[in-house]
Formats: C-alpha cells, sequence, structure tokens
C-alpha cells in the first residue's frame, strides 16, 4: 500500500517527532510513505477566522498535491476535520465543477492517522510496546467532527505493558481551539484549568491523544505546575517496541 502523508505545519513546525514517529511505524507495517515538501497549511486558521479566499488556496493547493494519491494520512483531527468539513463549502463557492468532482472523489482517500490504521490497514496490533500508565485525551474535532468513536482505545489496548486509565470527563474540551485561546484568552485559560484537573485525577505518566494542538495546550500548563506528566501523540507511543525500549536501555 502506498500513502501520502500530510503532515500539518503545526507538527512540522513545533512537533516534528511526530511525523517521524508516523513514517517510521507505517514503514514498519509495510506502506511506502510518499511526502510532498510543497505542502502548505491546510487553511483552517484562515477559515475558521473569515478569511475564507486565503483559505480557499490552502484547499485548492491541497487537491493539486493529492488529487492522485493513493491514501492521504494525516496526524491531526483538526487538519483532517478541516478538509473533510470545511473543504467542500469553499471549493462550492470557489471552485470550478471540475475541482469539485475531483475533491469529492479525494475525501474517501483521506484519513486520520488512527482512522488510517483501524479501518485501512485493519489491525489495532502494531506491534507497540510502552510500559507506562497512560491516558488518553479525545480531541473535540476527533470526538465530535470525526468520530473517531473507540479506534484510539483500541489501538491503546493492543499495546504491550500500556496501563490505560479512563479520563473523566472525555468530552470536555481542553480550551486550545486554535485561534480561540488567543482571542478569548480568559475562557481558554478556564476550561484548560477544569480539563487539568480530569488529567491530574488520572495519575498518568503520559497523557496521549492525536492532535498536538490539544497537546501543546495541555503540556504547557503542566509543565508550568511542575506536574511530573509529560504529552506524547498516540503515534510516538505506538511506534514503540520491545527492540526500541533495549536499544534505548543499552
Amino acid at each position: 500500500m502506498r500513502a501520502s502523508l500530510f503532515i500539518a505545519c503545526f507538527n512540522d513546525i513545533f512537533f516534528p517527532q511526530t511525523g517521524r514517529a508516523v513514517v517510521s511505524l507505517l514503514r514498519r507495517l509495510g506502506v511506502e510513505i510518499a511526502f510532498d515538501a510543497r505542502q502548505t497549511c491546510c487553511g483552517q486558521m484562515h477559515a475558521n477566522s473569515g478569511y475564507r479566499p486565503e483559505a480557499w488556496h490552502q484547499a485548492e493547493r491541497f487537491l493539486r498535491l493529492y488529487t492522485e494519491a493513493d491514501h492521504v494520512v494525516i496526524p491531526s483531527t483538526s487538519c483532517t476535520a478541516m478538509i473533510r468539513e470545511q473543504y467542500p463549502a469553499l471549493f462550492a463557492a470557489f471552485g470550478s465543477e471540475s475541482q469539485k468532482r475531483e475533491l469529492a472523489a479525494l475525501l474517501p482517500r483521506v484519513s486520520e492517522f488512527s482512522e488510517f490504521l483501524i479501518d485501512k490497514l485493519g489491525s489495532a496490533d502494531v506491534g507497540a510496546y510502552f510500559p507506562h500508565r497512560v491516558a488518553y485525551h479525545a480531541s473535540c474535532h476527533g470526538l465530535r467532527a470525526l468520530r473517531l468513536g473507540d479506534r484510539p482505545y483500541q489501538l491503546l489496548a493492543k499495546v504491550r505493558g500500556l496501563e490505560l486509565v479512563e479520563l473523566p470527563n472525555t468530552e470536555r474540551c481542553c480550551g486550545f481551539g486554535g485561534t480561540f485561546a488567543v482571542n478569548n484568552a480568559e475562557v481558554s485559560s478556564a476550561m484548560l484549568t477544569a480539563k487539568l484537573q480530569d488529567v491530574l485525577s488520572t495519575r498518568a505518566e503520559i497523557c496521549t491523544a492525536l492532535d498536538n494542538s490539544c497537546l501543546m495546550h495541555l503540556g504547557g500548563a503542566l509543565h508550568r505546575q511542575y506536574a511530573g506528566m509529560t504529552v506524547m501523540h498516540l503515534a510516538e507511543i505506538l511506534v514503540r517496541t520491545e527492540t526500541s525500549f533495549a536499544e534505548a536501555a543499552s
């Protein structure tokens, strides 16, 4: 199987280790990875801020780059939701008829990371080993827009050595929301405080999620409180194996 990686600019700038983990894991599972260095932002920031023509330019670029792709894998719930939910309206407003048809054909081949593993590769067991206590945070886009359901839990349940602890109030937003955290800082901080109480109550070593924007928000708060808990994208957990742990220890 061949898949194109859309890394998302947030990961590219702040969390390059997530992209490396996705590539390593998918290659281990026999997937041939293509990476187009011409990729840019998905346009979500522009669209959510009311700059629809600017968002359209990013959407049109995405279509040009990936219209022939067998699969597009995205390790970001928010970017995947932007493409699948907001691109059709952008193309309806600014695109040609042929572009609308191309987008309709492409969208079923666009998958969030956990969707690709479960729905396209058909296996929850990716050979991972991670002997730590872990809590999973369901991002709003993954929970409400993509409706990922139990896919992340299926993957975590198959990780050898991992103790998965339930995070209370799963449906509660962390308060980041991209530009929302900038434009509504006080509300965002209040939401973060409530979410942090849930996260800390698990006494987990690691808080994981499928969107690094949430993890940056949570991770910053954990760091400021010297909480002794770290954050990791799910891909960084799934790429670990007993061999990699042994090599790190030697």
